[in-house]
């Protein structure tokens, strides 16, 4: 009797986890697909999506009852960078047509989105979810696009398991070489914000903001470079 107890508890289990599996790759593969679609040079087409809003919606759907566990952390990890930039499309769109994200008050940090079984914030997302949880991985600053043109571009597909680590790396290598994400002039350079607001993140180990850079760029900076901000664009990053 207790045999046959185990057995149907092991089926059970068996079922659930290939539910849970399948579900979980189905966002993966839908995600990629809308991100083929929607995004241009890394700018989003958001009157495109207004006009059929039934695939963002169906992934919003889809992302309200994934549960992701930080033991598998490459599916954890592209799961929320996916949910996290679909939730800000989906702000967007409810709102749209928008000139910035921060036209909408508390878009950040009051706006609440359902998913992975939570009812969440943006800011969240990022800082308790992802920060909090992977505290020495600052590449996600590059993978996390939060509607500003003053964002690291969005890419045209979505953060697979798979390839989750080399995305990062290819993510981070673009921005940090990009001449107007690292303004150089002379012995001065003039960081995005980013690097201001979340310093600790860039900053640690003995090591500066500068030392962090060059890890990812061809010409490496000066160490001893005279370092400032240019003020973020919080302009959307829409297609024209």
């Amino acid at each position: 009797m207790k045999t046959r107890a185990v057995q149907i508890a092991l089926l059970i289990l068996m079922v659930f986890q290939f539910g849970f599996a399948q579900s979980t790759q189905e966002f993966f593969d839908k995600a990629d697909v809308f991100f083929k679609t929607y995004i241009k040079d890394g700018r989003i087409t958001y009157a495109a999506i207004k006009e059929d809003e039934s695939t963002l919606n169906e992934l919003i759907e889809m992302a309200k009852i994934i549960t992701v566990s930080k033991d598998a952390p490459e599916i954890y990890q592209a799961f929320w960078i996916n949910g996290y930039n679909l939730s800000v499309i989906k702000g967007i769109i409810d709102n749209y047509p928008i000139k910035s994200p921060l036209d909408r008050p508390g878009f950040f940090d009051t706006t609440i989105y359902d998913i992975g079984r939570m009812s969440i914030t943006l800011n969240a997302i990022e800082n308790k979810l992802l920060r909090a949880n992977f505290p020495k991985e600052a590449r996600f600053h590059f993978v996390l696009v939060c509607a500003g043109l003053g964002c690291p571009p969005i890419i045209d597909r979505a953060y697979l398991p798979s390839t989750l680590e080399t995305q990062l790396q290819q993510q981070t290598e673009l921005s940090l070489n990009d001449p107007n994400f690292i303004k150089v002039k002379g012995n001065s350079v003039k960081l995005s914000q980013i690097f201001e607001w979340y310093k600790g993140d860039f900053a640690r180990d003995g090591n500066n903001e500068i030392e962090f850079i060059n890890r990812f760029r061809k010409e490496k900076l000066d160490i001893g470079a005279k370092v400032g901000y240019y003020p973020y664009d919080w302009r959307l990053n829409d297609t024209k």
